[in-house]
């Protein structure tokens, strides 16, 4: 809730400079800094808790990798850098609202299963007790998508804004962190780690060849360019989002 709420203020600051305001928002070291320190605050509080510095990798059955005082530094990027990948997807109607829902849910299954301890045990995956009550907060992370969804859908009526993506984003990132499934998160999350890749790959790219590899970034615009019209790009985007949820799912028994 607090990374939530965190994320979402910065949002909203920077919403309101560029709407009503009109002073362009908050500058972008400015915006990055306070996503840090919202996201530093939460892991510190976890890590000072007691809470478990290991990490598991999907797909395999024995391998878990402790990252001890290094796991401060790795839950605070992930929990900013999903942030900013689901605005950097927030870019046409829908693109970036359907993921969460799917994503949300897939969570929702996770923090059940590894909140059950006999569950845990049976399928071989960490058991983090209490996650069990995080079903509930990516319940509502679903039900509050779905009707935001209604609304945003091509063409869209109301847009979520950086104070949506942003703090849906970092709640997220978090529900990774909290169930223990930090790596799993690249997999689920899939559509916002491919576009946030798209637009580092596209300026560095830049920076360093001087050429663009997409015709522009984030890579749905890439596709507008290329004649794909826009309720086309949104829809496979969507199916792409939900093979990798199973996907991620699978990896629960594919051990």
């Amino acid at each position: 809730t607090f990374v939530t709420m965190g994320m979402g203020l910065i949002g909203f600051i920077d919403d309101y400079g560029k709407v009503v305001a009109k002073t362009g928002g908050m500058r972008a070291s400015t915006k990055i800094t306070s996503q840090f320190v919202v996201a530093l605050s939460a892991v510190l509080f976890l890590y000072f808790l007691g809470f478990d510095t290991v990490v598991t990798i999907p797909f395999f059955k024995d391998v878990a990798i402790d990252l001890r005082y290094f796991y401060i530094p790795f839950a605070v990027l992930v929990i900013v850098g999903t942030s900013n990948a689901v605005n950097l997807t927030d870019g046409l109607d829908g693109l970036a609202i359907g993921p969460m829902t799917i994503a949300a849910a897939t969570y929702m299954l996770l923090a059940y299963l590894t909140g059950h301890m006999k569950i845990a045990a049976y399928l071989n995956i960490m058991h983090v007790p209490l996650a069990g009550e995080l079903t509930v907060f990516a319940g509502a992370m679903v039900g509050a998508s779905l009707g935001f969804l209604w609304f945003n859908t091509y063409p869209a009526q109301v847009f979520m804004g950086d104070v949506g993506s942003l703090s849906l984003g970092g709640a997220l990132g978090t529900l990774a962190i909290i169930t223990k499934n930090e790596i799993l998160l690249l997999i689920v999350g899939g559509i916002f780690v491919m576009e946030a890749l798209s637009v580092i790959f596209q300026v560095g790219s830049f920076k360093l060849t001087g050429k663009r590899v997409f015709a522009m970034a984030p890579i749905h615009h890439h596709y507008e360019l290329k004649g794909w019209a826009e309720p086309k790009i949104i829809v496979r985007f969507w199916i792409i989002a939900i093979i990798l949820a199973l996907v991620a799912i699978s990896t629960l028994k594919i051990r």
